[in-house]
């Protein structure tokens, strides 16, 4: 099976992707599981929501602020992930739902870790933020990007005038099948 320019192209995206989710996920564990030197610390937020209504009452500036770097925190996760996995055929529900999914559980294991860290307090409100981040940016950027990268691999597919052919290799459809024939006793 040849692989075409088309195909090596993909390999070098996937891979950048792969790069820059690593390093990503590396300042993430990094801002968010180190020990913190602070004296005093509140404690750990378990109830959903009550973290978000304390920052409103905190003003739109502070509350802004705060719930911002939550969303923002694992958000490029959004597209980050499906770079990685260098999909451009899938559904778009599948693809956020993987996606969104994918990012929960990290931030889940981000929560988990911070249990242990010193100066750092699990709140579930970051859970639901950071999740919510995360399908923000895949659904503002990942639909138009992968309609924009369909749109380009379709154009650089052309018919070559001599063989009728394409110059990548296209779908050949399904297997033909026998039908069957009865056997004679």
């Amino acid at each position: 099976m040849r692989q075409g320019s088309g195909g090596q192209a993909v390999i070098r995206f996937r891979a950048v992707g792969v790069s820059l989710l690593l390093a990503h996920l590396l300042l993430v564990g990094w801002l968010t599981l180190r020990p913190l030197d602070v004296p005093w610390m509140t404690a750990a937020n378990l109830q959903p929501f009550a973290g978000i209504k304390a920052d409103l009452s905190l003003g739109p500036a502070t509350a802004a602020r705060r719930i911002g770097k939550e969303l923002l925190l694992l958000a490029p996760l959004g597209v980050l992930l499906p770079i990685a996995g260098g999909r451009l055929f899938v559904s778009p529900w599948a693809s956020l739902t993987r996606t969104v999914a994918a990012g929960a559980l990290i931030s889940l294991a981000i929560e988990l870790g911070q249990t242990g860290v010193p100066g750092q307090v699990v709140d579930v409100d970051s859970l639901i933020l950071n999740t919510v981040g995360v399908a923000l940016a895949h659904v503002l950027v990942v639909p138009a990007w992968r309609a924009r990268l369909r749109r380009r691999k379709q154009r650089r597919i052309r018919v070559l005038p001599a063989t009728g052919t394409t110059g990548h290799e296209a779908p050949q459809g399904s297997t033909p099948t026998i039908s069957r024939v009865g056997i004679a006793p």
